[in-house]
């Protein structure tokens, strides 16, 4: 019965694990239960012997010799010297039983090995010396399974008296003479998992510490496990090469339960001793602990270069940058955390002096490739990583960290340690650091950073630059707007000339054309530059057609920042000879951005369509009066919008499209007071424009119109008023539709979250009403006489005899109420 057999043995087994716990708990006993301690233990490894009996696998095996495996680490004696001996019974018992158990292999040695290994430098010498009785009779079963495979018949007990005299006695004024001979002489076992187990042996064993397993027994476990690494490493690193990233693992997680200092500098000798030989694996595999890196991680990093044997740093700092060169975005869109892993590493080996010199060497490439790793990883959420032991301990909650700020953090760090502190101290004045990690503004923190460095001459601009030219035709999109927007800073620099036109102007020039915007304005910062120098302006300056072309369409932020470049080349025309048609376009360009939502994207528009127009040659072709005349709506309503700085430069731009056109506006549309305390400024405005641009009106109800759909509530409000005071003059030019439009727009005005905009919007609809009744609204019910507006419009100081839509205060409340209701939804 196979079945009842294996259930009966999985039950023994357990009640075996748990005899043995119990056991190993137990004290030692006084002189006069002495005796049946002695029958207690041997009971005990009788029962264990018939477990093994029970199920001779590894398997079995491994279920009777893994609880005993962390009490040969405790901190008392007689209970390492229980468990010790426990082990040696059941192997002295497979010894005994073994043509059983060859058909079924054994389980791998190695962890089994390094345990007694190190048990036979225990202080107590008993243990010592039946740890290497135990090591003995491994030793003899492993040689009797080989040659058992070899079909030679041996005699057990000669063998392992044999081996016995071959691994020597003990020494216990030097067991590290034997542990070094016992691993030396086990070569012939031990393959690479064997090797891992072996060293991973050694790493548990450092664990307690010195204060836990005391100070006699913590030093001599200390040693032990050192002598054990550097031999097993020395020895037999070549068969260390497939289990590296196991081997790193597992130094890694035994950093958290490691906190002696001694005892950490053992636990990381496989990293410096593997890196010796095998640099590229251990790279890898430290690059792939978990991020951000906690302070196990950053040791790891660190002792690749502190510790000897190690790798040689040039190779290493090569190996960085290959990895920082890496997209984080693989081709099926998984992210990877190489890139940031490298980013941390390097950041890392920053902190050591002695590796600066190497990281200069390759300084320019390192800087360049970790600005375009800033702009991979913004917005950019990678794997998840569990934080180690020793972080989860802490009752802190670790702050969420966002890859483009760590790589961001690296950048800075770089800066630092290679001397250009005033650069990085520019950036921190500028909010420098705040553009470089946003993606609408990272182009404009790489040219703040180039800038800089350009100002206080860093001695590695020229590399840059030489560096930078292959760059730029390299990578996707990210990739070349990094390199370009710190590439055109650097024609600030005498060596430029040096370099062909096809690399400096002749690139510019194509990227005139490119698709994305971004790339349109850098290579116009980088024309206007390039204009300073004298031989250059006339071929950048017959250029200005295609680079105002360029900003058709285009961000705010970027018209404004193309737009400040701009004023170079637009104030060393002549004005005489040069093209109109251009100075037009440009303002064409601005218009739109009059509403934009941000402030300095307004004013910046604004005061440069005014130095635009001062530009332009009278007499004005019908192409700039078109265009002068669709500002007057825009700058008169954004005049009221209660920005001090945006209405000055109102007031500025339409005094001088004023002045061009010849143009006699009423005086208070210079006035930026609010159009609420003079409504009558608001009709004789409407009165100027419906008078002298007639063929325009059209255009300024649509501009109003437009207006009032806008996110800021002054200028719906300003909109409103003007709409109000314009449709009357427009009463015999209106079409259904324009009032259908009007109509719609002011209804929905009437329900605005703002109070004051719902009752501008009222207001107007009573003074439209009032003023063109016939026309526009339909009559009030039952009234079916013709309406005569000399005497349906006139006054009546009894609002009751006015329809209700005619009632200024019925309205008002109606107003009011909705906007209320509106509030409460």
């Amino acid at each position: 019965m196979p079945g009842k057999g294996n259930s009966l043995c999985r039950g023994l087994r357990t009640e075996i694990v748990v005899t043995v716990r119990m056991t190993l708990k137990q004290c030692g006993w006084g002189a006069e239960g002495q005796t049946l301690y002695d029958q207690t233990l041997d009971a005990l490894h009788t029962l264990l012997n018939a477990l093994f009996v029970e199920d001779p696998t590894p398997d079995g095996l491994r279920s009777i010799l893994e609880p005993l495996g962390p009490w040969m680490n405790s901190g008392k004696a007689h209970e390492r010297a229980r468990a010790v001996k426990s082990n040696v019974s059941v192997l002295n018992h497979m010894l005994l039983t073994l043509p059983s158990f060859r058909s079924s292999g054994f389980l791998a040695p190695g962890l089994l090995l390094g345990r007694l290994i190190l048990c036979v430098g225990d202080p107590d010498e008993d243990i010592g010396q039946e740890a290497l009785k135990g090591i003995t009779i491994l030793y003899t079963i492993l040689e009797l399974q080989k040659r058992t495979r070899d079909k030679k018949e041996t005699n057990k007990e000669e063998l392992y008296e044999s081996n016995k005299r071959f691994l020597g006695p003990y020494n216990p004024v030097s067991p590290c003479q034997n542990i070094l001979r016992v691993i030396a002489e086990f070569g012939d076992f031990l393959g690479p998992r064997q090797v891992k187990d072996l060293l991973l042996a050694a790493l548990e064993r450092l664990k307690g510490g010195s204060e836990a397993l005391g100070k006699d027994l913590g030093e001599m476990m200390q040693l032990a496990s050192e002598v054990t690494l550097c031999s097993v490493l020395e020895w037999y690193h070549h068969r260390a090469l497939e289990v590296i990233p196991e081997i790193m693992q597992a130094v890694y997680v035994q950093l958290s339960h490691i906190q002696e200092p001694r005892a950490r500098e053992v636990a990381l000798l496989p990293v410096s001793l593997l890196a010796s030989s095998f640099t590229p694996e251990v790279v890898v595999a430290l690059l792939m602990c978990p991020l951000p890196l906690d302070s196990n991680g950053a040791e790891m990093w660190r002792q690749l270069i502190l510790r000897k044997p190690s790798c040689d740093v040039r190779d290493l700092l090569d190996l960085i940058l290959t990895s920082l060169k890496e997209r984080p975005v693989t081709k099926k869109g998984r992210a990877s955390i190489v890139p940031l892993a490298a980013a941390s590493g390097l950041c890392e080996l920053l902190s050591v002096n002695s590796c600066l010199g190497r990281v200069r060497r390759i300084y320019p490439q390192l800087l360049l490739a970790l600005l375009i790793q800033v702009h991979y990883h913004i917005d950019l959420k990678l794997p998840g990583h569990v934080a180690s032991h020793k972080d989860a301990k802490k009752d802190v909650q670790p702050s969420v960290v966002v890859p483009v700020h760590w790589v961001v953090k690296v950048v800075k760090t770089l800066l630092l340690k290679m001397g250009c502190s005033y650069e990085a101290t520019f950036l921190d004045d500028q909010g420098g650091w705040e553009l470089i990690g946003q993606a609408e503004n990272h182009h404009r923190g790489v040219s703040l950073l180039a800038r800089a460095m350009v100002h206080y001459s860093c001695q590695e601009l020229c590399r840059i630059l030489y560096l930078l030219i292959p760059l730029l035709e390299r990578g996707d999109e990210k990739h070349q707007i990094t390199a370009t927007a710190f590439f055109v800073e650097l024609f600030q620099m005498e060596q430029v000339r040096r370099i062909p036109e096809e690399y400096s102007l002749g690139r510019m020039v194509e990227c005139l054309n490119h698709h994305n915007p971004i790339m349109r304005v850098l290579s116009i910062r980088g024309l206007v530059i390039l204009a300073r120098k004298s031989e250059k302006f006339a071929r950048v300056q017959a250029l200005l057609p295609t680079m105002v072309k360029g900003l058709r369409s285009v961000d705010g932020l970027l018209v404004m920042e193309a737009g400040l470049n701009l004023k170079t080349i637009f104030k060393g025309q002549d004005r005489k000879r040069s093209d109109s048609s251009v100075y037009v376009e440009m303002l064409q360009v601005l218009l739109p951005h009059f509403s934009d939502s941000r402030e300095d994207v307004r004013s910046s528009c604004i005061n440069l369509y005014g130095k635009v127009v001062q530009k332009l040659r009278s007499p004005p072709t019908p192409a700039m009066e078109e265009q002068l005349i669709s500002t007057l709506v825009p700058l008169l309503l954004t005049m009221q919008e209660g920005n001090t700085k945006v209405g000055q430069f109102c007031v500025k731009t339409l005094f001088c499209c004023s002045c061009f056109m010849a143009w006699e506006l009423p005086k208070r549309a210079y006035s930026r007071k609010p159009w609420d305390s003079q409504p009558q400024t608001v009709t004789k405005i409407c009165n100027y424009l419906v008078n002298t641009h007639q063929d325009s009106t059209f255009t300024f109800l649509s501009q109003s119109l437009e207006y009032a759909k806008n996110s800021r509530a002054s200028l719906r409000k300003s909109s409103v008023m003007f709409i109000g005071s314009l449709v009357p003059l427009m009463d015999s030019i209106m079409t259904e539709d324009r009032w259908n439009e009007v109509k719609a727009a002011l209804e929905n005005l009437r329900h605005d979250p703002e109070a004051s905009v719902c009752i501008s919007a009222a207001q107007a609809q009573d003074n439209i009403m009032a003023s063109c009744w016939r026309n526009s609204w339909p009559r009030p019910p039952g009234d079916l006489r013709a309406c005569d507006p000399a005497t349906t419009h006139r006054w009546s100081p009894s609002c009751e005899n006015l329809p209700t839509s005619h009632q200024r205060r019925s309205w008002i409340r109606q107003a009011l109420g909705s906007w209320k209701m509106s509030l409460k939804q």
